[in-house]
Formats: structure tokens, sequence, C-alpha cells
């Protein structure tokens, strides 16, 4: 092997030896410092070796990056030993052998988009005003791989109660849909519709996620009219002379491929020969006539339960809530619980909870 050795006294300041091998080797008593102006090559056929006897190979100080090599699956190196590290390009992620497998010890995290609805609220009973829709959330999150993605699926207001939140909660990530209001012009994620028997005015929407409710405004008999729930695209209507509100709008949902709406608002109730208000788009329940429980919000859209009839009609349970999450099928680990319906739409996967459940990254 041929040698350039750089010594520290006179006579082995710098010692060249040759010899036929092809190898060359360069040692120093103290550093080995290579300072070009611009670029340093090494291109053997073969290996590469550095040796550093104090254990430490030192870029301190440098802004620049440290390059490792790049390749698939079958490029792995035939023969690595245990520390040799590389990028796959197959999967995107930088690995280490151990000895006995390569594992990946750095993986970037993938854009995952979601979709959420809380729990619509219930409804106003006896001349009483529809439940706000569940908040809806619409955007997206880092998923970092590994990390356990906890989603809650927030139950609808039963009586006249506020629906519950659902919620997206894995390492720094949480994400969280303000259930829908109840009863009479209680705040939520949309507010509900103010009842009937005089003014009122509705629940407040949780700003970016929902409306507020309609106002009581009209005196048609005693003015025992209730108004409409918000929902997540429109505020709930006002009582009107000759009916209840109608609830406000949801919006669409789309990351499964569907057209469907959520987060609708429940109608206000009705009396006499005045009619109820209906359901908004997105599972909101419509009022009730006269001495007659409205519907309750639908399952699964967190729409708001319909008002409740002037004379007796009872108040009824919003629509419990849902959630999507559209993951890039390259990166969908099928690692689940609670039993989400898996779909796909063009090149992601889409799940889609029902109830509460896990993903990992």
């Amino acid at each position: 092997m041929s040698t350039i050795s750089a010594g520290n006294t006179t006579t082995t300041t710098l010692v060249q030896t040759g010899d036929t091998t092809g190898n060359l080797t360069l040692t120093a008593v103290n550093n080995l410092a290579l300072s070009p102006s611009q670029n340093v090559a090494i291109t053997p056929t073969g290996n590469v070796s550095i040796t550093a006897s104090g254990g430490i190979i030192n870029t301190a100080g440098t802004t620049g990056g440290l390059i490792v090599p790049t390749g698939t699956d079958a490029q792995r190196p035939a023969n690595a030993v245990a520390g040799t590290i590389r990028f796959n390009t197959s999967n995107n992620n930088t690995e280490i052998y151990s000895g006995v497998a390569w594992t990946t010890i750095t993986s970037p995290g993938y854009t995952v988009n979601y979709g959420i609805s809380a729990g619509g609220g219930g409804s106003g009973g006896d001349w009483g005003g529809g439940g706000g829709g569940g908040g809806q959330l619409q955007s997206s999150f880092l998923a970092v791989p590994s990390t356990v993605y906890t989603i809650t699926v927030g139950a609808g207001g039963s009586g006249t109660a506020n629906g519950a939140n659902t919620t997206i909660v894995g390492g720094s990530t949480s994400i969280t849909a303000i259930g829908g209001g109840g009863g009479n012009s209680k705040a939520g994620g949309s507010g509900a519709g103010a009842g009937g028997g005089g003014a009122g005015t509705g629940g407040a929407g949780t700003t970016g996620q929902g409306n507020a409710g309609g106002n009581n405004v009209s005196t048609p008999g005693p003015g025992y009219l209730g108004s409409g729930g918000g929902g997540a695209g429109a505020a709930g209507e006002n009582d009107q002379s000759n009916r209840g509100g109608n609830g406000g709008a949801g919006l669409q949902i789309t990351l499964d491929g569907g057209t469907s709406y959520f987060s609708g608002g429940g109608g206000g109730g009705g009396y006499s020969t005045y009619a109820a208000g209906s359901g908004g788009a997105g599972g909101g329940g419509a009022g009730g006539p006269t001495s007659t429980v409205g519907t309750a919000g639908s399952t699964n859209t967190g729409g708001g339960g319909g008002g409740g009839g002037g004379g007796g009609g009872g108040s009824v349970a919003g629509g419990s809530g849902i959630a999507f999450l559209s993951i890039p099928t390259s990166k969908y680990t099928g690692t689940t619980t609670g039993s989400p319906t898996v779909t796909t739409n063009g090149s992601n996967t889409v799940l889609k909870y029902t109830s509460s459940g896990t993903y990992t990254a």
C-alpha cells in the first residue's frame, strides 16, 4: 500500500512510500485537513475508509450537508456491515443496517387530509328552536411515521344538550371540531335557533366551524314558532310569519369522492296552522308541528335536532359526528382500530370513522 504520512519533526514532515497495490493511505500524527477552494473528488473502484483514532469525525463549523449513498431496495450493498447508512429511494426513508436487517432511522412525514364534523345539538322542546349543526373542519396535518392518531367521533346532544366534540389527537397534532349548540339559543360549533314565545337571539357559532342560530322575531298568534339552528355552511333562519325557521345548510365533505353534506342545522318547531321549519342539508332534523316532537338529527352527519312543536312537542337528539382521513396510498400503513370504512379515491386511501378509533402512521 502506498502512503503519504505527515509527521511532527523536521525529518518526518512529509514521507512518501510506494508500492504496486493500487491503494493509498493518508495519515497524520495530529490533524489531517483538506481545504480546497472548490471541490475534492475521491473516485475509487473499491472502498474508501476514514479512520479516526479518537473515535470522532467532526464536520462542525460547516453549513452544508452530508450526502449519503442513495438507491432502491434492490441496490442495497450485498456485504453491508452494521452501521451502514443510506437513503432508500424505494420508500424515501433513511435507513441503517443493524447487522441483521435494514431499519428506517428517519422518515419524512406525509400529508393527511381530513374532514370532520362534531355531534349536532339537541333541539329545544315545545315551540323549540332547532339544534345547531356540529362544527366542521376540513384541512390537513403532517403525519409522523409510527405515531398513533386517535379519532374521537362526537355523539349527538341528547335532550337540549350540546353535541360532543369530534377530535384528532396524536403527537403534536390536536384538532377539535366543536359540538353543535343545543336547546334554545345555546352556542356551539353552530348555534341553536331561538325558541318561540318572545323575542330571542340564536346561539353563536364558532368561527371557522359553523354559523349562528336564527332569532325569534315574528309574532304569528302568540309568537310560538321556533327558529332554525345554524349549519356549517349557513346561519339558521329566523322564525317566519307563517312557519318556523329553516335550519342552516351544512357543507360537503368529498374526500371519499362522495357529495354528501354534513353539519346541517335543525328546523324550528311550528304551532297551530303555522308549519314547522325544515332541517338544513347535512342531516338537520325537521321541526315538529303542534304538540309533536321534531325529527332527530341524522346519524353520523352532525345534524342538529328539529325543534318541538308548540303545545307540548318535546326535544330530540342531534346526529352523531363523523371523521374522514385521506392518506396517500403509497404511505398508508393499514394499521387502524375502530373498524373504519376503507375506500380509495384516486391515489389516496380514505378512512371513514363513524365511531372512535385510531390510525398509526
